[in-house]
């Protein structure tokens, strides 16, 4: 059986030096569900993230906002670049290592050459800003500002880079609640706080950088208390620097890094690549645009991320024990997702016109691009959920395959596509295209490699059924589509909440709902004497 760290094949990473080391549960279905509900409350800041950018456009205009979309998407491909794989690493070292020295030196490897490289490239940037800024397209009335904004906004990277390794590290410890506060109260409702003051106090556009900065400083002081309670700070700076843990986080951070890098890719360069492609105001604009289709569905891929946070340490646990008990929480995870994930996707594309009336007139143009990557979003959740899986009981050059051709599809479609639609459209669906590929090819490899795959005989009977309710609260959310936007929206959130709960009921078998334990009686998914 291969193991996630590159140990030897019948010796857990560290079992030779931990003496702490101890028999682990079984990972089952229940395990998945409890870190579930703590996980998606701690990516709830995403959603405030997404009610925050109505507020921002109305503030600083869609083109104002559209460069700080496309220094943000900047700032995040190059982190993805140069944390090395860190935030990915210890998913897979340090769930395997339970020892507080082994934990504290992939803690430590990960915070050196995740945030490091960082600083590095942050300073490199600010040095040579005003060139750099010469190749973005913006408003004209915001064209000098670019330079200082460059300057100001790149130390975003490495606070980014720290606050994403720090709460890695606490998911790494199947801590998957501890991101609550975090990401949802000091990282996103600052932010809009600090933005809408300094908005207030003239700062304009600049405002909006600085109160990013802000509220990323806040997050990054306050994890450092969090991992306190969860990692030996003494073994941090005590511990052997060169250690086995230390060499196995260094190389499996690496081996991730071209994954990492190119699901970035699928993210922020779109946002890049409508800024070149068109000039002036029209690129701020365009990159707003799809911005703002990200980010609406980013609700759909929410659903992914909450999973993939949960599967990736459990399955890396699960497979210390037991293959089996993967092959189980794999299957278990594919169909919770397809019940929550399909309707929710149909009903806001349905919606799509009064979503994206939160954003003013203009937003309009967006809702080809956002129904695209509704059902793009829907179908990698779906699909995806084989990726943390993969890394974990795969070799590491495995996981190469999915990323590589996700990329050269989705450039290849848009060599194809580009020029015969408006190229937010096209860019867009070319977007789309390469993430359900990067999302599948995972999915067949498990299949063709570790004979792993999640369609057992329950599977026929759930996707019918999650099918046929998708399709019924699409066509009602359609009919609601039509309404003054006041009535519409809210009407729409209904629809959605019960077409998951219709899925979840009726389209799930008795033993996954009874997984979600109380949640599933206080929602009345099982009766008071199922289990």
């Amino acid at each position: 059986m291969a193991k996630a760290a590159g140990g030897p094949a019948d010796e857990p990473l560290g079992a030779a030096t931990m003496s702490e080391d101890v028999a682990q549960p079984a990972v089952t279905s229940r395990s998945v569900a409890r870190g579930l509900g703590t996980t998606v409350l701690a990516r709830l800041g995403a959603v405030v993230e997404i009610v925050a950018q109505p507020l921002y456009v109305l503030m600083f205009g869609l083109a104002g906002y559209g460069l700080y979309a496309v220094l943000w998407a900047a700032v995040n491909l190059l982190e993805n670049i140069f944390d090395l794989g860190m935030t990915s690493a210890m998913q897979r070292t340090v769930p395997q290592s339970a020892g507080k020295t082994e934990a504290a030196a992939a803690l430590r490897t990960a915070m050196v050459f995740g945030v490091g490289p960082c600083i590095i490239v942050a300073a490199l940037v600010a040095l040579f800003a005003a060139d750099l800024g010469l190749l973005l397209n913006v408003a004209d009335h915001d064209r000098e500002l670019v330079t200082p904004a460059i300057r100001i906004f790149v130390w975003a990277l490495p606070l980014w880079a720290f606050v994403e390794i720090a709460t890695s590290a606490l998911r790494a410890r199947m801590v998957f609640g501890a991101e609550i506060r975090l990401r949802i109260v000091w990282e996103q409702m600052l932010r809009l706080l600090f933005a809408a003051l300094f908005f207030a106090g003239g700062l304009g556009l600049k405002g909006l950088f600085i109160a990013h900065l802000c509220s990323l400083a806040i997050t990054a002081a306050l994890s450092v208390r969090l991992l306190a309670r969860h990692y030996s700070f003494a073994d941090l700076w005590r511990g052997p620097w060169a250690s086995e843990t230390a060499r196995n986080t260094f190389w499996a951070g690496l081996s991730i890094l071209p994954s990492n890098i190119i699901a970035r890719l699928f993210g922020d360069a779109p946002a890049l690549i409508l800024n070149m492609l068109l000039p002036g105001a029209a690129g701020a604009a365009a990159a707003g645009l799809f911005t703002i289709a990200r980010k609406l569905s980013s609700v759909v891929q929410l659903v992914r991320i909450a999973f993939t946070y949960v599967m990736a340490p459990l399955a890396a646990s699960a497979e210390r024990e037991d293959r089996r008990q993967v092959a189980d929480i794999y299957a278990y995870a594919t169909r919770l997702i397809l019940a929550i994930a399909l309707p929710l996707a149909a009903v806001l594309a349905a919606g799509s016109a009064s979503l994206l009336g939160l954003f003013g007139h203009g937003a309009q143009a967006a809702q080809a691009a956002l129904v695209i990557l509704l059902f793009a979003r829907a179908a990698e959740a779906v699909l995806g959920i084989s990726a943390p899986v993969l890394q974990v009981v795969a070799a590491f050059r495995q996981q190469l395959t999915a990323s590589i051709f996700g990329v050269a599809v989705a450039i290849g479609a848009g060599w194809l596509i580009v020029g015969h639609l408006d190229p937010l459209t096209g860019v867009t669906l070319a977007t789309a295209i390469g993430l359900v590929t990067m999302a599948a090819i995972p999915m067949l490899q498990l299949a063709a490699i570790e004979k792993l795959h999640p369609f057992g005989a329950q599977f026929p009977a759930v996707a019918l059924r999650g099918i046929a309710i998708t399709l019924v609260a699409g066509t009602m959310a359609m009919f609601a589509d039509l309404l003054p936007d006041a009535i519409a929206l809210p009407l729409l959130g209904l629809i959605a909440a019960a077409a998951i709960w219709f899925a979840l009921r009726f389209a799930l078998p008795l033993a996954d709902r009874a997984s979600l334990g109380k949640t599933a009686r206080r929602l009345r998914l099982i009766g008071p004497t199922e289990r």
